[in-house]
């Protein structure tokens, strides 16, 4: 029998599998036991591409992962929390998020620009933004900078997520 979700409108429902092998491909191996949907997520088609945006510590023994789809047309981004194993401790974990979070470069490595392009993500109750800006300033990653919308007239302060990445709150 088909889930309520998958059924409505034609979508298919993400699985926890799926998840997890995004997970895995940005660098944090865990299982698809370990994952726990927030909420029933869906995509436009049965094999989405997932992208995995920002992983953070959340409780004790979890981490909170905001996955995207790589086509906006697919889904919409959603959270979901991965349980740590009991044989994977902190230490381990906290490493995947720190070589995630710093790519191949070292943590004070300035991954934005002055004057380069960005996509700024606003999030504020129940709306979520998609700005492209200009960075004002240099950044690394996690550091607040300075941002733009292209029209100069508003200007925002943003956490920097990745090299066309930036963070904020309305």
């Amino acid at each position: 029998m088909a889930s309520p979700v998958a059924s409505a409108a034609g979508r298919a429902a993400i699985t926890p599998a799926q998840i997890a092998d995004a997970i895995n491909g940005a660098g944090m191996k865990i299982s698809a036991e370990q994952v726990t949907l927030l909420t029933d997520v869906v995509a436009a088609t049965g094999s989405p591409t997932l992208t995995v945006e920002s992983m953070e510590p959340w409780g004790d023994h979890r981490m909170k992962v905001r996955l995207d789809c790589a086509t906006p047309e697919e889904c919409l981004p959603f959270f979901v929390a991965v349980s740590l194993s009991n044989e994977t401790t902190a230490t381990p974990a906290q490493a995947a998020l720190n070589q995630f979070l710093a790519g191949k470069q070292g943590p004070k490595s300035v991954v934005v620009r002055a004057g380069s392009p960005a996509t700024l993500l606003l999030d504020g109750g129940h709306v979520h933004i998609r700005l492209s800006v200009v960075c004002l300033e240099n950044g690394a990653m996690g550091q607040k900078i300075r941002v733009a919308s292209k029209d100069p007239r508003q200007t925002y302060t943003a956490q920097v997520i990745d090299s066309a990445v930036l963070r904020g709150n309305l």
